[in-house]
């Protein structure tokens, strides 16, 4: 049969990327209707990833697929489709993570079932990235994380801590047990909250279902661990101030996020539709704007190349216990989920995402890690 002049353009694409249609490399993709190519012109990236859920095609190593698809920046060789245009003008028209809207992203997706969590995360229950530099394990990364982060920030006992997307309470347990540190921490999961006021038991923690713009109080630390990528480009100003608001004159205050290259008002259209509503990467220059004026910048990290291993640990967490899970989660799920964590990790791979951590602190005050004797 001979080919369209869809499946030609198609295929010229994916070539420049070094990926083949029904090839046998782990990174070809093996085409199941032909309407395929037709439908991801028209699409770009949120066809892309319907069509995959939909089981129109499909590929071995997805993680290696994207890894080649965004070295090669084949989505700037697509021309601006009516979806896209309107997901880009809607970001710059209204305030997607307004008040109002905060509490979505834990609803459909931190809300999915802490029985998948618990199956794909760590031991401690944490959902961002570890830090590998002399871990083997997905739970030894996990901690050096958190230790990490007790350090950043020069945590002592008795210190009180206000962690800003708290998740399962994973670092305000660790830090209530390994440094005394008395932390309340808020988060938007229903979910979360319930799961980690059981793991928290007994602990000077306190976990509270409420939005970041919703707390008050002053504490001797503010730390955030993954909730700058549901603020929102429109917000980054009002976050920055609310840390400013709640941090004590001495304190330090501790940003932990996934960050883009380049400015932009958005996420992908797929991962904004199907993995975290009204999220954004924020650049930089959109965090060093926010910042400006409030606090000195004494710290910026960067180990993005740590989440391609996160996510690969996860995914392999989340294929083992799929046969247990699928009574609960159907197939088009499954193919959802494999598709969010492979291509994630195909991201941070091509070093099209990074993994920041920031420590911050108050101007004038002593810079933390360079004592002048």
């Amino acid at each position: 049969m001979a080919q369209t002049s869809d499946q030609t353009t198609v295929q010229h694409l994916l070539k420049l990327a070094g990926i083949g249609i029904n090839g046998n490399n782990p990174w070809d993709i093996q085409v199941h209707n032909s309407d395929l190519y037709r439908r991801l012109l028209s699409g770009g990236s949120l066809a892309l990833g319907e069509s995959y859920m939909d089981g129109w095609w499909d590929c071995e190593a997805l993680d290696q697929f994207f890894d080649r698809i965004l070295r090669a920046d084949l989505n700037a060789r697509l021309r601006v489709n009516f979806q896209l245009a309107w997901h880009v003008l809607k970001a710059k028209m209204f305030n997607l993570q307004k008040v109002s809207r905060a509490f979505q992203v834990g609803e459909e997706h931190y809300d999915l079932g802490n029985d998948l969590y618990r199956a794909m995360l760590d031991k401690r229950m944490l959902y961002t990235c570890g830090y590998w530099a002399e871990a083997d394990d997905l739970d030894a990364a996990q901690e050096a994380k958190l230790e990490l982060v007790c350090r950043k920030v020069e945590l002592q006992p008795e210190m009180t801590v206000l962690d800003l997307g708290c998740g399962f309470g994973s670092f305000a347990r660790y830090a209530a047990e390994k440094y005394g540190a008395r932390v309340t921490g808020v988060t938007v999961s229903r979910q979360q909250v319930e799961l980690g006021r059981q793991l928290c038991a007994g602990l000077p923690v306190q976990l509270e279902l409420k939005d970041y713009r919703e707390v008050s109080g002053k504490f001797d630390r503010v730390i955030s661990i993954g909730i700058l990528e549901h603020v929102g480009r429109k917000n980054y100003r009002t976050y920055m101030q609310k840390v400013d608001q709640c941090l004590k004159d001495d304190g330090i205050a501790f940003v932990h996020t996934i960050g883009r290259n380049v400015s932009g008002w958005t996420t992908d259209p797929w991962i904004a539709k199907y993995i975290f509503p009204n999220g954004m990467l924020p650049s930089i220059a959109q965090i060093a704007r926010a910042m400006e004026g409030l606090f000195v910048m004494e710290d910026w990290h960067n180990f993005g190349q740590h989440y391609d291993k996160t996510l690969m640990a996860w995914h392999a967490n989340f294929e083992a216990a799929w046969p247990e899970l699928r009574h609960k989660y159907s197939e088009r799920f499954y193919r959802m989920f494999r598709y969010y964590l492979l291509s994630c990790a195909g991201a941070f791979r091509a070093r099209d995402n990074q993994l920041w951590q920031i420590v911050m602190t108050r101007p004038g005050r002593d810079c933390p890690h360079c004592r002048i004797s």
